[in-house]
């Protein structure tokens, strides 16, 4: 890892605050589904989880207005979503009221119970953690609270996201992402939901993320970098040569 995410190694994440902890973007996310680029973080998702997992308990991690949670349980399985910005648990719970949605502290994950899950999907949640030490907390936190067998699959940005245009996001407007290191504060515009205002995340490399998944006893099952094919119904700008998602499928080590 150039630098612990945060601390050095770069400009840093001084002054990050979590984008998401806010009732506006809470509203606008409740309206985002898969569109375009989203499409890719989600669509191979099914056939990865058919050959990694066997069960049905899955948590959501970081589940903001429970899009995430809600594709698992049309998978079939019995999804429990936790997020620590009560606006979007809160929102969560009024898209869908069946569902069973929790709001953890930052960092403690000891609410959440006895653990025991097959599968936890975490969708983006890490772009928004700045320092790798806090990284490498909630994923040994998580480690714990899987099934023997179970999966941690991780979702996130890849570092190609900060420097594209995307058919549902944009960078153009930040041309200072191109020159971060890992632990430096990016932005984007997520054009999809009509929220115009900058998302901030914190950088995190592959092999950043492959340091911070060894220091949190945790190995790479699979790899995945979803690309788009032109036979899909969307006008693509970088995503058919360029990954915006990496998928990291985990196990304990």
């Amino acid at each position: 890892m150039t630098g612990e995410p945060g601390r050095g190694g770069g400009k840093g994440a001084t002054g990050f605050v979590n984008t998401y902890a806010n009732a506006q973007r809470a509203e606008s996310y409740a309206r985002l589904e898969f569109p375009g680029t989203y499409y890719l973080a989600f669509r191979d998702l099914p056939e990865i989880i058919g050959r990694h997992v066997t069960g049905r308990k899955a948590l959501d991690f970081g589940c903001g207005t429970g899009r995430s949670t809600r594709f698992l349980k049309n998978l079939g399985f019995d999804a429990v979503g936790v997020d620590i910005a009560a606006e979007m648990i809160a929102k969560a719970r009024e898209v869908d009221p069946a569902g069973e949605y929790h709001l953890v502290g930052d960092g403690d994950l000891g609410t959440i119970g006895s653990g025991g899950f097959d599968l936890i999907l975490s969708a983006f949640t890490f772009d928004n953690i700045p320092t790798g030490s806090a990284k490498v907390s909630i994923l040994s936190q998580l480690k714990n609270l899987a099934a023997a067998g179970g999966a941690i699959i991780n979702l996130v940005s890849s570092p190609e996201m900060y420097t594209h245009e995307w058919e549902s996001i944009s960078t153009r407007d930040f041309p200072e992402n191109r020159m971060a290191r890992d632990g430096d504060m990016v932005r984007t515009i997520i054009t999809a939901t009509g929220d115009s205002r900058p998302v901030e995340d914190v950088l995190c490399s592959d092999n950043c993320y492959r340091e911070i998944y060894g220091r949190a006893g945790l190995k790479i099952e699979e790899f995945h970098a979803p690309l788009a094919r032109e036979d899909e119904p969307y006008v693509w700008i970088s995503e058919l040569s360029v990954a915006p998602w990496v998928i990291y499928i985990l196990r304990p080590a």
